[in-house]
């Protein structure tokens, strides 16, 4: 699903559809999220090997994603406010697939650990933190 579908009276975010990002929740107890994208030449840095930055990207979308899903009924919003990611091997095609859990959601942050993989192999991992905040009028 896109940005705005799950997050209403906001626009869809041009990066996230530009790159083919999906989201959603997984549906497990946990609150956990997925998200994913195909890997295109779009992804790819000049030697073949997906952008680190793309990883980071993902990361932060999907923990930004389930954020805000919570906290928009309360009238909040959801910001990046740090976002460290570690690669740990090169992907050069086929499909990242994220899977992000929260460990904190606080009243004004939360945290959440991403793990990404390509072909069953874990390829990045990141640990993101979103400020909440209330939304501008």
């Amino acid at each position: 699903m896109s940005f705005g579908e799950l997050v209403p009276d906001t626009e869809t975010s041009v990066f996230a559809a530009v790159h083919g990002f999906s989201f959603g929740p997984t549906g497990d107890d946990d609150g956990s999220w997925f998200g994913s994208f195909e890997v295109t030449d779009a992804e790819r840095q000049p030697y073949g090997v997906v952008h680190g930055g793309m990883y980071a990207a993902l990361a932060e979308n999907v923990a930004s994603m389930g954020t805000a899903v919570a906290v928009l009924a309360d009238g909040d919003i959801a910001l990046g406010q740090s976002n460290n990611t570690t690669f740990l091997r090169p992907s050069f095609e086929g499909t990242i697939e994220a899977l992000a859990i929260p460990l904190h959601r606080g009243r004004t942050s939360w945290v959440w650990t991403v793990d990404m993989s390509n072909a069953g192999k874990r390829v990045a991992h990141s640990i993101v933190t979103l400020a909440v905040r209330p939304k501008p009028s």
